[in-house]
């Protein structure tokens, strides 16, 4: 591969200075910012229509969102023609601030400022690009030109701002391409930008650095920000924000390096939705900070409802290893995987049952679950699925999770063999209640309607566990049982109760399960079962 037409220069600040990001620690979230809507929606093959686009605005507003891109109104109709419908029937909730995205051209500008008369509050969003590439090849601009062309943008913002004097109406400025482009450059275009609309701590302007295609390891725009960070002019009339690309993969990795670096706001959409490989996932950074601890300021406790709404905006399918949310991404089909999840689980409920309290207040400790998929609106039921590369432990989860029946270890061992030889025959993964199936099938062999020797009549006692059956019936064909043992939810569901019992024929051992409406009953089926299972008659005892 001709990897050599790939070597890349990075665009790295003035030398003089050292890193302190590294040392840094995230320990609050971030001002979050959505620009599904705009960024997002301009990366669809089929853009959201109104409908799809209030659906949108709604599930962000009530995700916990405050700063909404609703749109590129100078680019787009359907885009004006929302932005509008917010605007004139009061469709803006009083704690949410709006923006709208324009490029720095006179007639788009006036035509976004449009777009948003009338509006209580509002910003507006100057983007341009400024790398050497762009400003070469696509614009046939100088570095003065690129300069000039911010900062006779920001002076029409101003302008037709102050011809609204019922609206406030702020700034954002993206020097777009910033990770492309000269550290000093940057700065001076921001540092211009930022004196034109008189940038304050109580009037802040937003300025967003991107990552408009992501070229360099996630360290290298970490450096890029945090030298913006400690050399602004106005740093405390600036909200410092970043917008990551995914590009390389790293978008996630880039924004959390950034945050460390300075950054007091990230740009991004939900799951990932962009140009090319897509933008930041913020639910993704959302969810590393709540997995450390960190309150990450959104409402995302339903994660599939979440996920549903934006596929239907989107009509992209959000991918089933997505961090978080995609539908495997909390199952383990592994045996080792399953049976140290299936461990971790029966450790925790353990620990709440000794303290006497609910696992939802405990700390989360489980291998390989990195959060509680119930704090996202996931249950337990689908943690470990089993297929042919399951183990005994995910198996015995399984069972225990759906029918309470605790498979003895042995027993485990010996059953384990019977799935995997039915799910390498099938070819897939088999469903709970198949592998419920085949363990009756196996071992449950005495499904006789008649109640055993001594209870005819009675139905048993409620103290009899069945031993004097299983003394008489091991003395009859020369083997010893274990002691029966009981398992299962018939108390609280009003199932039958099911024993399990083992006997030992030339040094193998042979399980046998009964099921029935009494302990007696199970027990002598069970023993039954495991003298059948063992080639000696059972007998109609």
């Amino acid at each position: 591969m001709p990897f050599h037409r790939y070597a890349r220069d990075a665009v790295s600040p003035t030398s003089g200075w050292s890193r302190q990001w590294p040392d840094g620690r995230l320990d609050r979230a971030p001002i979050w910012a959505s620009v599904d809507l705009r960024d997002g929606n301009q990366a669809l093959a089929d853009p959201m229509d109104m409908h799809r686009k209030q659906q949108m605005f709604d599930l962000l507003v009530a995700t916990g969102f405050k700063d909404i891109e609703i749109g590129y109104p100078a680019a787009s109709a359907h885009d004006f023609d929302f932005v509008r419908e917010l605007v004139t029937k009061d469709g803006i909730p009083d704690d949410v601030t709006v923006s709208v995205f324009t490029p720095a051209r006179p007639e788009l500008i006036e035509r976004t400022f449009d777009s948003i008369r009338g509006a209580e509050r509002a910003v507006v969003h100057l983007c341009h690009a400024t790398a050497c590439l762009w400003r070469e090849v696509v614009f046939g601009m100088s570095e003065r030109e690129v300069v000039r062309m911010a900062v006779e943008g920001a002076q029409h913002l101003v302008r037709l701002a102050e011809r609204e004097p019922g609206s406030d109406i702020r700034f954002e400025y993206s020097p777009e391409t910033f990770n492309l482009t000269e550290p000093e450059l940057a700065l001076e275009i921001a540092n211009r930008v930022a004196e034109v609309v008189d940038a304050t701590a109580g009037r802040p302007l937003v300025l967003n650095l991107p990552t408009t295609v992501e070229t360099h390891s996630p360290h290298v725009f970490a450096d890029q920000v945090e030298w913006m960070h400690r050399n602004l002019d106005r740093r405390d009339g600036i909200i410092l924000s970043v917008h990551p690309h995914n590009d390389r993969g790293t978008a996630v990795a880039s924004a959390e390096l950034a945050l460390l670096a300075g950054a007091d706001r990230v740009e991004g959409t939900l799951f990932g939705n962009g140009e090319r490989t897509g933008n930041v996932c913020l639910v993704t950074l959302a969810l590393n900070l709540f997995s450390s601890g960190v309150d990450p300021q959104l409402e995302i406790s339903d994660i599939d409802a979440v996920r549903e709404t934006v596929e239907q905006c989107n009509r992209l399918p959000v991918h089933p290893r997505h961090p978080y949310v995609g539908e495997l991404v909390y199952t383990a089909f592994s045996g080792t995987h399953q049976d140290a999840i299936a461990k971790g689980l029966a450790a925790l409920a353990d620990r709440a049952e000794r303290e006497g309290r609910d696992v939802g207040e405990l700390p989360w400790q489980v291998p390989y679950l990195p959060i509680d998929p119930k704090d996202v609106g996931r249950d337990y039921q689908a943690i470990i699925r089993v297929n042919g590369q399951s183990g005994k432990g995910g198996i015995a989860y399984v069972l225990k999770a759906g029918w309470g029946v605790d498979l003895p270890v042995d027993l485990r061992r010996d059953f384990a063999a019977v799935v995997q030889s039915a799910a390498d025959a099938l070819g897939r993964e088999l469903e709970p209640a198949e592998i419920w199936r085949l363990l009756r099938e196996t071992y449950c062999l005495d499904d006789s309607p008649a109640p055993p020797a001594g209870e005819e009549g009675t139905g048993g006692s409620g103290t009899d566990d069945g031993s004097e059956a299983l003394a008489r019936l091991a003395a009859e064909h020369g083997v010893g049982f274990t002691p029966p043992r009981f398992t299962g939810t018939a108390a609280a569901t009003g199932a039958p109760i099911t024993c399990l019992v083992a006997l030992d024929k030339g040094g193998r051992t042979v399980w046998g399960l009964g099921q029935a409406a009494t302990a007696a009953d199970a027990a002598h089926r069970s023993a039954r079962s495991a003298l059948l299972r063992a080639g000696l008659h059972g007998g109609d005892q």
